[in-house]
């Protein structure tokens, strides 16, 4: 089984559910690039195309096909984009809020798009990453962006996504050029051929707390040959974490149907 993270977090934010399935399953979880441990990538190049690559990469050295798949959020989207390209790879597929954003309004132009974002990576190479006194400063920072987490989980996560700098402030491990989308924005109709070569069974789980949408009500779900749609109760984005039982137990359920 493969876990695979989502933007801006580590290997690390998998723990309680590595240990709830680790009985069942010999579980790999990568810190993606310019993510937890991992390297930078020279240029910041941190498109979905490249994450995709690392994962076929990593399978590849795995060498132990078919593959489950969790994925969470970016994690989740790696995950079908994964599984589309590679099916005969993929045995199964739980994606958690991991089909990207809602597509509300047109796309821009592609020429508008690259004049904004090259000033947008110009300004990147300037910006230094913010630094916290103490651990409990960035423990603090976690949970103003994460309310839905408990001070266990926003604390595990602070710990093992920060690192000490040598004058003992702290800093995010994450690259700050992940923060940067390609400018040629999420296409719909590109992930939309792409998930249609999805052979496996896929759970698409969802938090009712969260800000993303219903894929079953705009449509996205209907791309999937076989998929089930959960929605998990109090729970925000990062739905197994703030409901980590009742994930377990869709998850779980799903992963034995044959």
């Amino acid at each position: 089984m493969l876990l695979i993270h989502g933007g801006r977090d580590h290997a690390r934010n998998w723990d309680l559910v590595a240990e709830a399935l680790v009985d069942s399953y010999c579980l790999y979880a990568p810190d993606l690039r310019g993510h937890g441990d991992s390297d930078w990538a020279i240029g910041g190049q941190y498109s979905m195309p490249d994450f995709v690559l690392d994962i076929a990469a990593l399978a590849d050295v795995i060498d132990h096909d078919p593959l489950t798949i969790i994925g969470h959020s970016l994690g989740g989207g790696v995950a079908l984009q994964y599984a589309g390209v590679f099916p005969a790879r993929v045995t199964k597929v739980v994606s958690i809020e991991g089909l990207g954003p809602r597509m509300t309004q047109p796309p821009r132009s592609a020429h508008d798009r690259m004049r904004d974002w090259v000033p947008h990576m110009r300004e990147m190479e300037r910006r230094t990453p913010r630094r916290y006194p103490s651990i409990d400063a960035a423990v603090a920072r976690m949970e103003e962006e994460n309310p839905h987490l408990s001070s266990d989980m926003a604390r595990h996560l602070t710990v093992h996504g920060a690192r000490q700098n040598d004058d003992g402030t702290y800093t995010w491990k994450f690259d700050n050029f992940v923060r940067i989308h390609s400018p040629y924005e999420f296409n719909i109709e590109d992930a939309r051929d792409i998930w249609n070569q999805i052979r496996c069974p896929v759970l698409l789980v969802r938090g009712d707390e969260s800000w993303a949408g219903d894929p079953e009500e705009d449509g996205r779900a209907s791309a999937f040959h076989d998929y089930r749609a959960v929605v998990i109760k109090e729970a925000g984005h990062w739905v197994h974490h703030d409901q980590l039982e009742r994930f377990l137990a869709v998850t779980r359920k799903f992963l034995l149907e044959q």
